[in-house]
């Protein structure tokens, strides 16, 4: 009989009974999912995001398939945050789901208005605050390219009082420095990451796919999934206290796992939800049963893991997460190599140890010296040529998988 799987994880200040939620703006506003997958069994509902007021989004259309995944302009069209409390929330809150609030704004002022809404907003954890939207005070500049725009996004919804959760951009390349000018902000986790920026154009119609014209749209599903891992591989290392969250192409339990590898407390599925609902409870289901057979008894264990092992070999077992507050890459309280004791307490690295110089060979005599003019010089035997490998023939045409849905990957955007 095989070791149960502990599962519970946890994201800054937050708890949660397992790392798998749903991705914002892939789940709806409510308890949509609730006819396909038991809400209390996630992690948590990450709903759309939503701003102060009632926002009317992109024309259409704004959906497309790609090979491996979608592009989205749905523009964080939204009701609205008092609208979602009044029809929206209840639902959530009855059926005992644990809710994250995603919010966004133009200017901070915007944010600090939708977050003060949801003071005291019942059965909401945190509140995911997406600075993937234009910010009107810089150019239409998004919030999360800049570092002193995001600070200033996460600072001002701070007034709700809840845990702030920031969902950062990876079309920039001051990624790091928008991530360190969100977590001094006030932000106890990442949210890594949103969609990528991309476009398509019909071809027969010579114009744009979407309806937001030469604006594009946002690229989810598994084509980003590599993005994401990346994005999160590298925080982690350079936040190795912060909560990190994994979203971008989670389809299946191996996937959270790699995410989770890579750094990520908890993850969130988005995209796979459109061509199967109940992929957060599938999602769920292969991370434990990976678990299982790969003897890890709690998937703290995995947090990080790839990072660690890059000094010091297989991981060893870490710290109750309960003891560590959030800490799930501590170097100091996981590992006893010095370079990691070092960093917990702030001196610098010892040196490395210098390798051990090669042996030295023995001296050869020198070979005789060639004759002036070499005019019957042997020829080398001709070297035996290797047998032909064998691979197998790729079919002319792979035939398309019957019953797939306008997507085939996760994440979300707003």
């Amino acid at each position: 009989m095989r070791a149960r799987v502990a599962l519970a994880t946890r994201v800054g200040s937050v708890v949660l009974p397992n790392p798998v939620m749903t991705a914002s703006g892939t789940a709806g506003y409510g308890a949509e999912l609730g006819a396909y997958v038991d809400l209390t069994s996630l992690g948590a509902v990450v709903v759309k995001s939503l701003a102060a007021t009632p926002w009317a989004g992109n024309p259409a259309p704004r959906v497309h398939e790609t090979p491996a995944g979608m592009l989205n302009s749905v523009g964080l069209q939204g009701q609205g945050v008092a609208a979602w409390l009044a029809e929206e929330l209840p639902a959530l809150h009855d059926r005992g789901a644990r809710v994250v609030a995603s919010i966004w704004g133009r200017r901070a002022e915007e944010f600090a208005q939708a977050a003060e809404l949801l003071r005291g907003a019942p059965g909401v954890v945190a509140v995911e605050v997406n600075v993937s939207c234009p910010n009107l005070d810089d150019r239409s500049r998004m919030f999360a390219h800049s570092p002193t725009a995001t600070a200033e996004a996460v600072a001002a919804a701070g007034v709700c009082g809840l845990p702030l959760w920031v969902k950062l951009s990876p079309n920039t390349s001051e990624l790091l420095e928008v991530a360190a000018a969100g977590l001094d902000a006030g932000a106890e986790a990442l949210v890594l990451v949103n969609t990528v920026l991309g476009m398509s154009i019909d071809v027969a119609r010579r114009s744009y796919r979407l309806g937001s014209g030469p604006a594009g749209g946002g690229l989810s599903g598994p084509a980003i999934r590599p993005v994401a891992v990346r994005a999160v591989h590298d925080c982690r290392a350079a936040f190795p206290h912060a909560g990190i969250v994994g979203v971008g192409g989670i389809g299946r339990g191996v996937d959270a796992v790699e995410m989770m590898l890579a750094g990520a407390d908890a993850v969130e599925v988005g995209t796979a939800t459109f061509r199967d609902p109940r992929a957060p409870a599938r999602v769920l289901a292969g991370l434990a049963r990976w678990c299982r057979f790969s003897g890890v008894t709690d998937v703290r264990q995995l947090v990080g893991a790839v990072l660690r092992a890059v000094d010091v070999g297989p991981p060893p077992a870490p710290a109750p997460h309960e003891a560590r507050h959030g800490a799930v890459f501590d170097a100091g309280a996981t590992s006893n190599h010095p370079r990691h004791a070092a960093a917990a307490t702030g001196a610098p690295p010892p040196p490395s140890p210098a390798p051990p110089a090669p042996p030295t060979a023995p001296p050869q005599p020198a070979p005789p010296p060639a004759p002036a003019f070499e005019t019957s010089a042997p020829s080398p035997a001709p070297a035996r040529p290797a047998p032909p490998i064998e691979r197998p023939r790729a079919p002319d045409r792979i035939p398309p998988t019957p019953g797939s849905g306008p997507s085939a990957g996760t994440d979300g955007g707003g």
